[in-house]
């Protein structure tokens, strides 16, 4: 965890709508808001809104 301790949880695995194909990924369970991966995000430009009803945008980079 972000203080240093430690937590078990179990570990599963989804398939998502990606970048117009399917993608499956592993899913950690645990008891709180679910969080988007940030290897998820690798290659992509991740714009947020951090306001309330605030947008996002997710947008493929050029990579060279």
């Amino acid at each position: 965890m972000g203080d240093g301790s430690t937590i078990e949880f179990a570990i599963h695995e989804a398939t998502v709508v990606w970048n117009g194909g399917l993608l499956r990924i592993p899913v950690d369970a645990a008891d709180v808001n679910p969080l988007l991966g940030m290897g998820l995000l690798y290659g992509y430009e991740l714009s947020i809104e951090v306001i309330e009803d605030g947008n996002a945008l997710i947008r493929a980079l050029e990579i060279s």
